[in-house]
């Protein structure tokens, strides 16, 4: 039975950084990740998109941020199983001390002091349009992520979206498709709003109050029909590509069923990241609090807040603040 200090459930940005605290405060630290790579979101959704609003990047491409993250977060050498889905969790005793075993789908098993979980929004699948045919144009013609940016070059493209990805890769496909279109089904964006002025005077054509009525063509896209959703009138696009950007169905899965106390979907944690379950500490996104705001830069805060509470959960004779890390490493 190896038991770790901490277990981080999240390969993600802010697991990744918890992982590299843990590191300074001399944790033996493991990740687990259902993911066949460390990065989350970074890497498997959009990875060649531009992050602006990351302290020290006035913009940086998502996935070189993930690399970052992977070297620093694997800077102290922690334990990393991936491509396993943690099911079950239960309490146990062991020579007089609390600790947690987690199975995995595989028949994995994880023994753990501490649990912090870092896995963003939850297991995720792309909302998606219900016309007959679509998914069997799926990841040739019609795309909700993009891995690779070479594959709409000089196509003409349709995105469909309201949100912070569809203004941001209306604008950033524009150096590689022939033509950029976007639809959105009202006059107001889910994004930042200097993005949103950036994307008004490009050359990318926005319409507003746009739906998707029919797709026309067989085994591949030859046109798509819109219509406007408050006058009824349709228009023909000569597309060849579709990239749906409607957002994402999460589900908090199996940790539904811990004993987790959970608020709209996310899970609730005091001012030290620690849930109602002693022990069990949640930080990035799947984390909610009075004021949260929902930042990989807010989470990265959080991310140092729980482990250094957990240090202090394990060894309540350790200091809360280590120090900064400048001097952390001066002392090596």
């Amino acid at each position: 039975m190896d038991i770790f200090d901490i277990t981080i459930i999240g390969g993600g940005p802010v697991g990744l950084f918890a992982s590299f605290y843990a590191g300074l405060r001399h944790m033996k630290t493991k990740i687990i990740d259902a993911l066949p790579e460390l990065g989350g979101q970074l890497t498997a959704l959009y990875p060649e998109k531009y992050i602006y609003d990351v302290a020290g990047f006035p913009k940086v491409v998502a996935k070189d941020l993930a690399k970052n993250l992977i070297e620093q977060g694997l800077s102290h050498k922690p334990s990393v199983c991936l491509g396993q889905k943690v099911e079950s969790l239960r309490p146990e005793e062991v020579d007089g001390e609390r600790i947690l075993r987690l199975s995995t789908h595989n028949g994995g098993e994880h023994f753990t002091k501490t649990l912090l979980l870092t896995v963003g929004i939850g297991a995720f699948v792309p909302r998606r349009l219900d016309f007959p045919g679509l998914d069997a144009l799926e990841n040739k013609y019609v795309h909700y992520f993009v891995r690779d940016k070479s594959i709409f070059k000089n196509k003409d493209l349709l995105i469909v979206g309201g949100g912070d990805s569809a203004v941001d890769w209306a604008l950033n496909l524009q150096d590689t498709a022939k033509h950029v279109t976007l639809i959105h089904r009202r006059d107001e964006f889910r994004a930042h709003e200097d993005s949103v002025k950036k994307l008004m005077s490009s050359q990318a054509e926005v319409k507003l109050w746009f739906e998707i009525d029919s797709i026309v063509g067989g085994s591949s896209i030859e046109r798509v029909v819109i219509k406007n959703n408050r006058t009824n009138e349709s228009e023909t696009l000569n597309v060849d590509n579709l990239l749906l950007n409607l957002g994402f169905v999460a589900s908090l899965g199996p940790l539904r069923d811990w004993g987790l106390e959970i608020e709209k979907g996310d899970i609730k944690v005091s001012t030290k990241m620690e849930t109602n379950i002693p022990g069990i500490y949640a930080a990035g996104d799947i984390a909610t609090f009075p004021g949260k705001l929902k930042l990989i830069a807010t989470g990265f805060g959080e991310a140092a807040i729980a482990v250094n509470n957990i240090k202090s959960f394990i060894d309540p004779k350790a200091r809360f603040f280590p120090g900064h890390s400048s001097d952390l490493k001066s002392k090596k």
